[in-house]
């Protein structure tokens, strides 16, 4: 590849990065507090592709004669490095859903060192599905009890085809990105496709199941009431 291709794929991938980094698009890959190293990283690699394209353009002048009947430039099949910069620009790929939930093992829920607290005032109260499945797991439910909750996430299925609210957690970025489930009783949704977003509100469940992928304890909520939502800004936990 020689120098110009260099310049071009670094200003694409660059740009890329600035363009994610600048709208909401960037949650999809990794965890919110990333936006100013990614900005940081896209404006450094547009200045070092300025910097190679104008070398480029200046070494080819200042050494025109010198390069007569010689041909310096790289293969021209490094030009096809620029697909995968251009698929992401113009192709937003959608954030981790149900088909990850389905491939991985839900999340180990660490167990706190002390008593749970008590949740805030008013019902119903909003919570994660990560937390909710912490205090139901290691608290026994003692902090949910008595309780309506409501908890967001996506739908995925578990081996028997019941419905599971899900939701990616990150460590640091969507390479990384691991489910937390959530088995469901009461009035779960019915005949609702993979991937649907919806907001549940519920009581505890102490009815607890095993992951099938890596054996961990799968938390249950009893459902109340559930309806369709718009995916999350930020869709992981």
């Amino acid at each position: 590849m020689n120098r110009l291709t260099q310049g071009v794929v670094l200003l694409l991938f660059g740009g890329a990065i600035l363009r994610a980094s600048m709208t909401d698009l960037y949650l999809r890959y990794v965890k919110e507090g990333l936006r100013p190293f990614l900005i940081a990283t896209g404006v450094l690699l547009v200045a070092a592709a300025v910097m190679t394209i104008w070398y480029s353009f200046r070494a080819a002048t200042t050494h025109a004669d010198d390069d007569q009947g010689h041909d310096h430039h790289g293969p021209g099949v490094g030009w096809l490095l620029i697909l995968p910069v251009l698929g992401l620009l113009l192709v937003a790929p959608p954030a981790l859903g149900s088909y990850a939930a389905n491939q991985a093992g839900s999340v180990v829920v660490a167990a706190g060192d002390s008593n749970y607290p008590p949740l805030p005032e008013g019902d119903p109260v909003e919570l994660s599905i990560l937390d909710y499945a912490s205090r139901a797991l290691f608290d026994a439910g003692k902090s949910l009890e008595g309780r309506d909750l409501r908890l967001t996430g996506f739908i995925t299925t578990a081996p028997d085809g019941s419905p599971m609210l899900a939701r990616i957690v990150l460590s640091c970025c969507a390479a990384d990105g691991r489910p937390i489930k959530l088995g469901m009783t009461g009035r779960p949704p019915v005949d609702v496709p993979a991937d649907t977003w919806i907001e549940v509100t519920g009581v505890y469940s102490a009815q607890t199941s095993k992951d099938p992928v890596n054996n961990v304890d799968v938390a249950f909520i009893e459902v109340k009431t559930w309806q369709e939502v718009a995916q999350p800004k930020q869709p992981y936990a």
